[in-house]
């Protein structure tokens, strides 16, 4: 009886791993030699962006055109992690549940996610392949539309929110008493429209945003070429990914080898038309 028992719980033992094997949540993700990934789908990138992506981030709302800044560098990162182009699946996802606590549906995500400590608590992110740069944003009927230059800045009222890193680089590069000061984004946006200030300075996100849906016949007229203390963009990964080291690597490569700088200039300064001011 000892023995026949000894043999029915080990047998038993046996169905009670397999099952718990069988039950055990399993990760979305699978392993891909080829790659030496860990992805959504083997052999295959999925890259989130937002819905809907903005121009000049993605161009037409199609990241899977290539075309626009951050669908170029999506590319560029999974060409230097092993993936053709037709490898690339795209999906959509909200800003804050791509940074919110828990499981992803993407292997990156790309929408100018900063890099903050306290993100990263929740999510992983690769080493950055922007800083954000300031700029002008004025009217095409303004003076400042036509102005190139810093010394040419200083003739033109320029409004900025206190306490941004936009403020203390307007004040090292232009100076004097043109600069006007604001509480807020908003308030400097109100004065632009009553024509209390000719321009307002901002990051150059927010810039081509105010722009585009907040003051009429906007433009961004120029950025400065000084990103020190702007803040800086990153894919965003799940939690502990196994990738996060490899994509870093990607977008490093990609730094080093001046292929980053020749899409920042394309897609950030020609294409839109934003010099620097020198």
């Amino acid at each position: 009886m000892r023995v026949l028992s000894a043999a029915t719980l080990l047998t038993a033992a046996v169905v009670l791993t397999a099952c718990t094997a069988a039950a055990s949540p399993t990760a979305s993700s699978s392993s891909d030699a080829s790659h030496g990934l860990t992805t959504v789908t083997a052999g295959k990138l999925t890259i989130a962006t937002g819905q809907p992506a903005y121009s000049p981030w993605v161009i037409d709302d199609k990241p899977q055109s290539g075309e626009g800044f951050e669908a170029a560098v999506a590319y560029a990162v999974a060409t230097k992690l092993g993936f053709a182009k037709k490898d690339v699946v795209w999906t959509r996802t909200t800003f804050d549940s791509a940074i919110a606590p828990g499981p992803k549906d993407f292997d990156l995500n790309i929408q100018q996610f900063t890099i903050t400590d306290k993100r990263k608590q929740a999510v992983d992110f690769s080493s950055p392949y922007y800083t954000t740069a300031q700029a002008i944003v004025t009217t095409k009927s303004s003076p400042a539309a036509s102005i190139t230059t810093l010394a040419g800045l200083r003739s033109v009222k320029i409004g900025v929110a206190t306490g941004t890193t936009t403020y203390t680089l307007l004040q090292k590069v232009v100076g004097g008493s043109n600069i006007q000061v604001f509480n807020s984004n908003d308030d400097a946006v109100l004065a632009l429209k009553s024509g209390q200030v000719d321009a307002i300075a901002t990051d150059l996100p927010t810039a081509f945003y105010l722009a585009d849906a907040e003051v009429k016949n906007g433009v961004v007229s120029g950025q400065f070429s000084d990103s020190s203390g702007g803040d800086q963009f990153g894919f965003v990964l799940p939690k502990g990914s196994p990738n996060t080291a490899k994509v870093s690597a990607a977008v490093d490569a990609i730094t080093k080898d001046g292929e980053l700088a020749a899409i920042t200039k394309k897609w950030l300064s020609t294409t839109v038309n934003v010099p620097d001011f020198n």
